[in-house]
């Protein structure tokens, strides 16, 4: 296993500055005078019943603990922040029109949600016609640069490309073969469409290459869970890249658990499993089993320390357990408060071009940096489930991975960039033909 290489003199350094600055924070919190007048409406648009509350719920809270400690320190602009909160209920129809509410009739000043692709491409044509702002925070397939969209999840080079690499190395086990297993909706697809691409270019034939979907919320496990063992008994390592979202996880990993099949028989890179999902799991059978995120809760730095501490107080529960999307809001809502205050409005115009370029520390020790193409820079961690629901870490990236729109597997998108930023102003913008072409998102 690859070892966590020792923190760099500039990494050192850039982590020393945070953890100060995270501690000034703290000092302005107690000094701040309390906010006063028309609050500023953020919404907070996440289901909170149905197939996606297992993973979506825990969201809505952390958004509600930044409101707060925001608040402690003196609101924005003076002004006391004010969520509102819908529940859109795992329902893809139903999130379009909570997002067109919270725009049009509570006004408010941006939204902090969505969880699965299917729900965020409901609810962008809202976002774009209104001219609104989503925080989106949740890792994702990529193909898409909305100029209303701030993507502070992982795009696919900044965690299923790193995951495979990984999976492919010596350190990972040098799997030769590889069954797809997703939640039958567009991130798995198009994630595993980037995916196909990016096996083939290393060598890896149609006829080492699995695939399979099933539906949201599936339960019987049991006949794909056997196809899987057939798979990996042909004498090849055989890895299993899991992009099952929501409820459904709990007895796929049941199911492996029931036909034997260990960590070290075929390993299951999960892209959607973490702490949280783990909390409702037994996971003693799921020892060594991996995930790819970019923040564990078990990273230790003084920040996480100070985040963790924070949720624990707010939810007066010590074992409310933090994940990777619980990190990006936290990082989004801080860039948001950072371009508010730099463009001293909460004009949506103005907000979205405030955003670019601007830098936040993450709770891992490094700076998330908001890029032209409206994604973030992140660091990218391998981590292996332990008996007691965490992950320990056993390979990480030397230093953070600017997020990219489009992926240069697929030969459609392969010259595509996305630049919000003046001159170019465009999602997608064909580097060869050197002109924009027009729609921003697959």
């Amino acid at each position: 296993m690859t070892r966590l290489p020792p923190l760099s003199r500039r990494a050192f350094t850039r982590f020393t500055l945070a953890a100060s600055a995270a501690m000034l924070a703290g000092t302005d919190r107690a000094r701040a005078a309390p906010p006063s007048g028309e609050p500023i409406r953020i919404g907070i648009l996440h289901s909170l019943s149905g197939t996606l509350a297992i993973s979506e719920a825990t969201l809505k809270d952390v958004m509600l603990m930044l409101v707060d400690i925001q608040n402690r320190k003196g609101g924005l602009l003076g002004r006391p922040i004010e969520a509102v909160v819908v529940d859109p209920a795992s329902n893809w129809p139903l999130f379009a029109e909570k997002a067109r509410q919270l725009l049009s009739v509570d006004k408010v000043a941006s939204v902090f949600g969505c969880w699965t692709s299917v729900s965020r491409k409901s609810v962008l044509p809202v976002f774009e016609e209104l001219n609104g702002i989503l925080f989106y925070p949740v890792q994702y397939e990529g193909q898409e640069c909305s100029r209303n969209v701030f993507y502070t999840g992982a795009a696919p080079n900044q965690q299923a490309i790193p995951a495979v690499d990984y999976l492919m190395s010596e350190d990972g086990g040098g799997a030769k073969r590889f069954a797809l297993i997703g939640t039958d909706y567009v991130y798995p697809r198009t994630t595993n469409q980037i995916l196909q691409a990016y096996l083939k270019s290393k060598g890896v034939a149609d006829a080492d290459i699995m695939i399979n979907y099933t539906p949201f919320g599936q339960s019987d496990w049991q006949t794909i869970v056997s196809q899987v063992k057939a798979f990996g008994s042909a004498g090849k390592k055989t890895a299993v890249i899991s992009t099952i979202n929501g409820d459904a996880n709990v007895p796929f990993y049941k199911e492996l658990g029931a036909q034997g099949i260990t960590a070290t028989d075929i390993p299951v890179m999960a892209f959607s499993v973490g702490e949280e999902e783990l909390a409702g799991m037994d996971a003693k059978p799921l020892v060594g089993q991996l995930a790819a995120w970019n923040y564990f809760e078990s990273i230790d730095t003084p920040a996480n320390k100070s985040f963790i501490a924070d949720w624990h107080k707010f939810t007066k529960n010590p074992k409310r357990t933090t994940n990777d999307p619980m990190e990006a809001h936290y990082i989004g809502f801080n860039l948001w408060v950072q371009a508010v205050e730099k463009a001293g409005t909460t004009d949506h115009d103005k907000v979205i071009a405030a955003m670019v370029g601007l830098r936040q520390p993450n709770l891992t020790g490094g700076i998330a940096q908001v890029l032209p193409n409206h994604h973030i820079t992140k660091p990218v961690y391998i981590g292996e489930i332990q008996e007691d629901g965490q992950f320990n870490v056993v390979w990480q990236t030397p230093h953070e991975v600017p997020g990219q729109a489009w992926s240069p597997y697929v030969p459609e998108t392969a010259h595509l960039t996305g630049d919000w930023s003046a001159p170019v102003n465009c999602g997608n913008y064909d580097t060869q033909k050197k002109a924009c072409l027009g729609s921003h998102h697959a």
